[in-house]
């Protein structure tokens, strides 16, 4: 039996007025994705324990069948994890994103989707610069790179930035214990960006430039239970952010590095999908993950999230459906998404989202069937880790 995981990362929605008043995911031509609902059974989850935030670090442990409300310390020290950074037990490790914040607005989370290549001369000039003995930032992809701090305030409310675009900052900046120690990092920062060579030649490009960093998601080091312990499965992950290869890494699981794959809409799909099919020809179970439908939403962008959600299923779904039915064994599909990324708002919402689950092989799949927000009239048929855990539990049970 093959197990397999397609996550869009993000793909629910509101009704959007420039798609005809429908969602990203009923606008969208996903012919596969609507097969595998037709066949499966589809329900409406929640991927986000109560109290907590619909971040997707919490829905994705949720896919994974992990209750985050049991494991949970925080995002940064599972994108530590993911990039294979060591922490001591009184390590607290933060996310630091690069934005553009503009007259105190922050204009974009990601300063213009900056490249890995800028991203990283910027973070090696914040280390030269504000390093030091138990302070250290490591270059990660894009605008997504990390901070550990020796002894650093684990228990100050910070929020991620993603979550505020278009507001004033001042609003929302870290709060709470020692806020004023992460405060002044994160202000020192402007000056170490400045007149940086990164952002004036971005500057001439006509692009936006990273004008300081944002700290935010931090914890101490995070454990899980593997999934050779918990099911009997040796496997993968494949994902181009750290946050799920940290989560990778911790169950256990392998986290390969895909040449081309960046999160977003020019993303290496065919290398994601040879990569996951990889691993099935040795292991029995993948997690195909796809960031860029999140990204678009957080961009406010609905016909880029549209693109971005018939890219998944036309490059990622079909291929690795194709595949599993010309095996002609038993496997288990589940399609899912972690959270909604609703375009009106820029950010995450806790509601429930869709997922789908087939028992394969199933030969030609003629009808279609409706995999979006309006499953049982919205509302949840329960958690998403359950339902994971149910299914992979009978791995473990042959």
């Amino acid at each position: 039996m093959k197990y397999v995981v397609l996550v869009g990362d993000g793909m629910g929605d509101y009704p959007v007025a420039a798609l005809g008043d429908k969602t990203p995911l009923q606008a969208a031509k996903i012919p596969t994705i609507r097969k595998i609902a037709a066949a499966g059974e589809v329900r409406m989850v929640q991927t986000v324990p109560e109290g907590m935030p619909p971040g997707s670090d919490v829905a994705n442990l949720a896919l994974l069948g992990y209750d985050a409300a049991l494991n949970y310390t925080g995002r940064a020290p599972i994108e530590a994890a993911g990039a294979e950074i060591p922490m001591t037990p009184q390590d607290v490790a933060f996310r630091c994103n690069l934005v553009t914040v503009v007259d105190g607005v922050m204009d974009d989370y990601s300063a213009g989707h900056i490249t890995t290549e800028e991203g990283q001369a910027l973070v090696r000039s914040l280390q030269e610069k504000l390093g030091r003995e138990g302070l250290t930032f490591y270059p990660g992809v894009q605008y997504r790179h990390l901070l550990i701090w020796d002894g650093g305030p684990a228990a100050c409310e910070c929020l991620p930035p993603h979550e505020i675009s278009d507001k004033p900052v001042g609003g929302y900046l870290p709060a709470g214990d020692r806020q004023d120690e992460i405060r002044e990092l994160m202000e020192l920062s402007k000056d170490v960006f400045a007149n940086h060579p990164v952002n004036q030649k971005r500057i001439a490009e006509g692009k936006k430039p990273a004008t300081q960093i944002w700290l935010w998601g931090q914890g101490n080091a995070m454990q899980l239970e593997t999934y050779t312990s918990l099911y009997g499965l040796g496997g993968g992950v494949i994902s181009a952010v750290d946050l799920l290869k940290g989560i990778a890494k911790l169950a256990g699981l392998e986290a390969p590095d895909v040449v081309g794959a960046t999160g977003f809409l020019d993303t290496n799909y065919q290398g994601k999908v040879d990569a996951g099919l990889e691993i099935l020809e040795r292991e029995d179970f993948v997690f195909i993950h796809i960031e860029a439908p999140d990204e678009c939403g957080h961009m406010g962008d609905a016909q880029k999230k549209t693109q971005a959600i018939e890219e998944f299923d036309a490059k990622v779904c079909a291929p690795v459906l194709q595949w599993l039915e010309e095996r002609g064994e038993e496997y288990t599909l589940m399609l899912c998404t972690d959270h909604r990324t609703p375009v009106a708002l820029k950010g995450h919402t806790s509601e429930p989202v869709p997922m789908a689950v087939m028992k394969g092989p199933v030969g030609e799949i003629e009808a279609q069937a409706a995999f979006d927000e309006d499953v049982n009239a919205g509302n949840a048929q329960g958690m998403a880790c359950d339902w994971i855990q149910q299914i992979l539990n009978a791995s473990s049970e042959r």
